[in-house]
């Protein structure tokens, strides 16, 4: 039978506080385990890692608690699955804490270009399959006719096409001959400068199958030159001067040295085609031949250094050189052509431009950085030892990290905007890709209209003043002359009391009392509701507000979170009880885990109160028929099922003791009046709890799910 992998953390209470560090120990064991020297986290524990399916991070964007909190009753999914609960302290560079910084992978120069410094790095066959060149082309090797553009796909690239409406003038290369497999490939590329009429070509080259420059020609433009894009074209003014040779001429001479069954190579072909305002039938584009996902092409100054270990486009020389680009691009389709797709799959050129990535952001950190400086932090500060990228492990193991997201990361934590993605298509890309991948991180995002600072502020306010209300219970009448010391004690025995006041506006006296804990004000309502306190039969509710209309749902919601599964409330304990000796009166209940004794987070003392977590669900059902009656140093305990066990009662304590509206003015009707973009904040957060349902339920058994809620509270 195979084992099932959990986790097990023993932070329960005010002890719900984890940092990036931890974060990254926990995520690195999960992701590698043993076999990478990836040791157990310091603060919990995985059982049977080796058994993980995957692990997937799912990064709620411009979120926090106060959202999760806000919009509690809303995360119907997301706080029924997640077990532990955490807070997590800010950082500064959120997403890259969490896999480490740096990189271990440094591109080498080979023979075949660009490689990992480990052979393990070769794709398993087994992977090759999700492949997006495997997927479009097969394994088995082809001939060049199968990698010519279709006529639908000249056409969705852009190509001109024989008859269009928009190639009207253009020149047609007659070659019309059948096409074979061992029809004469020829290299093709163009440098344009920008004119009054457009990209306009201004040097054209053509290359042979066997590297030959045929044509390296420069054009004189139709009209006058605009921008002559030097630094990319390599054209200047001066060499444009003398040169008699026009448009008309270049198409004259292309047409004649062209075979009839001739295939043009080149990359991103459309542009030079347009450029020279000429259609030929048979073209292999290496920009689209390299597939890759989402639409995405390869730069041919990577592929040429990859693929061929050519160094090409180099800095140093001004312009590119379209000869020397257009035998990269030739020499491209024949190592394809030679080789076979998965030959090409094999070199993992997905993670070879990611590794080229880190080591430029290392030299542009480093360069940036003034020499004095680092010279004065060296001599100043002991060194910093960055965490190392788990991800590259991962990579050099064959395995291919996921991220996905409104702002595509790669792994130095670059990140490149992609707004027009959806949520609903990340989800979709997510649905497809998690399961080929060990190790994900998929990013939601609210949206930058969310995160305006009057919004959060207005958020922040209706949360505190709702669990205000939700916190305060009033009881009454009372006589005249009634004892409030009876009543604070009897009140009291419900749980620790923030504040309590007589209300006289009334014909009889009310108290007002504001507890520090959710299962206290709750403990009141369900115990002394139609009790006699002080002499008096009294009432007991909460303040009647717009805030509080939905209390009773939320209060069942929590009850049934499964962060408090198996956890009871118990108030009524003196304050002079140790936590050991309360630790021996409880032993006795069956299948008790811990025990947790909140203590005023500025005094440092215990409440009257306590929860305890059992290991069995039954087993907290059954200490609370216990508890019923119990005494303990002749204080009579009151117990429940608990509310804010975990660490929403440390955040509570927090939202109750920051500044802000602590109670009063909660004697009149509140009508919460939700502006528009709450409504459609509340509609956004219930979406992307369906998302992570609908996710969460594709993931395999035996899979490790983090959701993380970045925003600073």
């Amino acid at each position: 039978q195979e084992k099932s992998s959990r986790l097990s953390a023993a932070l329960f209470g005010e002890n719900c506080e984890i940092n990036h560090d931890q974060l990254y120990e926990l995520l690195k064991y999960a992701a590698l385990g043993k076999c990478h020297n990836a040791t157990q986290p310091s603060w919990c524990r995985i059982y049977h890692q080796s058994h993980l399916a995957g692990v997937v991070v799912i990064v709620l964007h411009e979120m926090s608690q106060l959202h999760f909190y806000k919009f509690y009753l809303q995360f119907k999914h997301l706080r029924r699955v997640f077990r532990h609960r955490f807070i997590l302290t800010p950082s500064a560079n959120f997403l890259a804490s969490l896999y480490g910084e740096g990189a271990n992978l440094k591109p080498q120069n080979t023979a075949q270009g660009l490689t990992s410094t480990s052979s393990e790095c070769i794709p398993k066959s087994s992977d090759l399959q999700w492949d997006p060149i495997i997927r479009k082309y097969g394994e088995k090797k082809r001939g060049l006719t199968s990698y010519t553009l279709t006529l639908e796909e000249q056409k969705k690239n852009d190509y001109p096409i024989k008859g269009s409406p928009g190639c009207k003038g253009y020149i047609y290369t007659e070659c019309d001959q059948q096409r074979t497999d061992s029809s004469p490939l020829f290299g093709l590329d163009c440098e344009m400068c920008l004119t009054a009429k457009g990209n306009e070509v201004t040097r054209v080259s053509l290359v042979d199958a066997q590297g030959q420059c045929l044509l390296n020609e420069l054009v004189k433009p139709e009209t006058t030159v605009v921008n002559y894009r030097t630094r990319f074209s390599g054209i200047t003014k001066k060499m444009l001067l003398p040169v008699k040779t026009r448009l008309p001429d270049i198409q004259t001479r292309l047409k004649k040295m062209l075979p009839h069954d001739a295939v043009l190579v080149g990359h991103s072909l459309n542009a030079d085609l347009q450029a020279l305002e000429m259609i030929h039938p048979s073209v292999i584009d290496t920009s689209l031949l390299f597939a890759r996902n989402e639409g995405r092409r390869f730069k041919l100054k990577f592929l040429a250094k990859a693929v061929l270990g050519k160094e090409i486009q180099c800095e140093q020389k001004l312009g590119h050189d379209p000869a020397e680009d257009a035998r990269a691009a030739l020499e491209l389709a024949q190592f394809f052509i030679e080789q076979g797709p998965a030959k090409v799959a094999e070199l993992n050129l997905e993670m070879l431009l990611t590794t080229e990535k880190l080591a430029e952001v290392s030299q542009n950190k480093a360069a940036f950085q003034p020499q004095e400086c680092r010279v004065q932090k060296q001599l100043n500060e002991p060194p910093h030892l960055s965490k190392p990228c788990f991800l590259d492990c991962l990579q050099v193991t064959g395995q291919k990290p996921l991220l996905l997201g409104r702002q595509d990361l790669d792994f130095s934590g670059l990140r490149q905007s992609n707004l027009s993605t959806s949520n609903k298509q990340i989800l979709q890309r997510a649905l497809e890709d998690v399961p080929l991948s060990t190790f994900s991180i998929i990013q939601f995002s609210l949206g930058p209209e969310y995160i305006a600072s009057h919004l959060l502020a207005g958020l922040c306010e209706k949360v505190r003043s709702k669990l205000t209300d939700m916190l305060t219970i009033y009881a009454g009448p009372f006589e005249e002359s009634f004892c409030l010391k009876s009543v604070k004690k009897e009140f009291g025995r419900c749980g620790p009391i923030q504040s309590l006041t007589v209300v006289t506006e009334t014909y009889q006296p009310y108290v007002c009392i504001q507890y520090e804990v959710l299962e206290a004000a709750q403990l009141a309502v369900e115990s002394l509701n139609g009790a006699e306190v002080a002499g008096s039969c009294i009432k007991v509710q909460r303040p009647v507000t717009a805030a509080v209309l939905d209390c009773d749902v939320l209060i069942k919601e929590l009850e049934l979170d499964v962060e408090n599964e198996g956890v009871i409330y118990v108030a009524g304990l003196k304050k002079s009880l140790t936590e050991m000796a309360l630790q021996e009166e409880f032993s006795q209940l069956k299948d008790l885990e811990t025990l947790f004794l909140p203590k005023d987070l500025q005094s440092g003392k215990h409440r009257n109160c306590c929860f305890l977590k059992f290991q069995k669900s039954q087993s907290a059902v059954d200490a609370l028929e216990v508890i019923k009656g119990w005494t303990v140093k002749g204080s009579k305990l009151r117990s429940r099922h608990a509310l804010a066990s975990g660490h929403l009662w440390r955040w509570i304590w927090q939202m109750n003791h920051s500044n802000g509206n602590q109670g009063g003015n909660i004697l009149y009707d509140k009508t919460e009046q939700l502006s528009d973009s709450e409504q459609d904040l509340r509609k956004k957060v219930k979406k992307l709890d369906q998302h992570i349902k609908k996710l969460y339920r594709s993931l395999q058994n035996n899979t490790l799910c983090v959701v993380l809620f970045p925003g600073v509270n």
